[in-house]
Order: C-alpha cells, then structure tokens, then sequence
C-alpha cells in the first residue's frame, strides 16, 4: 500500500513539473538502496523564476492532495531546490549544478524508470 502512495505522489510531481514546462524530468526509484526515499524526481528549468514556479506548483498539487511537504531548502537561491515529501524527494536544478552534482550517477544503483509509467496510471 506504501508504495502506491508514493507512486501517486510522484506521478502528482512530474505532472505539476509538466505543467510548468519542466525540463528532462528523470526519476529513480531508490526503494530497493534506499529508507530515505522511494522515489527521486530530478528536474531542470532556465532560469530561478522558472525554478520557484516548478516547485511552487508541485508544493500546491501536493499539498492538495494531502501530501504536506516535510521540508524544502534552496529555494531562495534556486539553483537547486530540493523539496522533501517523505517518500518522494523532489529536485528541481538550473543546468549548471543539475550538471555538477549529476544525482543519476550517484543514484545508479536506484532504478531508473521512464516517467511515462506514471502517465499510464
């Protein structure tokens, strides 16, 4: 039952990314490597305003739904936004440091899984 909560949150997170033009939205699945976490959602935006609006909308389309965040930090400077949901971690970067801290290789033990399983729901 757990694990469908925090695939619906994610699928929740990808599509308020989506909606505010997110870019190469990534998601590892690290239940199986990991108690912090089921899911890691990554994104990009172009900019800080683009940044704040992406998190703004996942913090509002999950807060709706029931799912408070737990924690959020960067957001002021938002060259990495990480927004902390319990069972999904949200991280939302500019190019430069979305590069530089490169999440998909130190998470590749996780599961990389393709962000239309969510879709298809």
């Amino acid at each position: 039952m757990e694990k469908k909560k925090s695939k619906e949150m994610a699928r929740l997170a990808i599509q308020a990314l989506e909606d505010k033009k997110a870019e190469d939205i990534s998601v590892i699945d690290i239940s199986q490597i990991s108690v912090i976490a089921d899911y890691f959602i990554i994104a990009g935006g172009s900019n800080k305003n683009q940044i704040q609006a992406l998190c703004d909308n996942v913090l509002e389309k999950l807060g709706r739904a029931g799912y408070p965040e737990k924690q959020t930090e960067g957001y002021k400077t938002a060259n990495w936004i990480l927004m902390d949901f319990g069972d999904v971690i949200v991280h939302v970067f500019d190019k430069e440091n979305r590069l530089l801290y490169d999440l998909e290789r130190i998470w590749r033990d996780g599961q990389l899984v393709d962000v239309n399983e969510f879709k298809a729901e």
